[in-house]
């Protein structure tokens, strides 16, 4: 699988931590949506066990990053 592939992943984490850290919620969320969509992509196509561990990996992360965007909405909800 072409390395390049899980750049755009990282590029697009990266993004999502950083919209996290904005606290820009429907941002992080929209992205997060859109590199889940690569990984599945990635998933479909993989052939090799490094990928699926590294697609497995990258999957977890974006389980905890938007465990961290749900708790961005609690509070925004709280603050207002």
């Amino acid at each position: 699988m072409k390395k390049n592939r899980f750049d755009e992943v990282k590029s697009g984490v990266q993004e999502i931590i950083d919209f996290i850290a904005q606290k820009n919620a429907k941002e992080a969320n929209n992205k997060l949506a859109e590199v889940s969509e690569e990984l599945d992509e990635l998933l479909d196509f993989a052939e090799e066990d490094e990928d699926l561990v590294e697609i497995s990996r990258y999957q977890v992360l974006l389980n905890q990053l938007h465990q961290r965007i749900v708790g961005l909405n609690g509070q925004a909800t709280e603050s207002l």
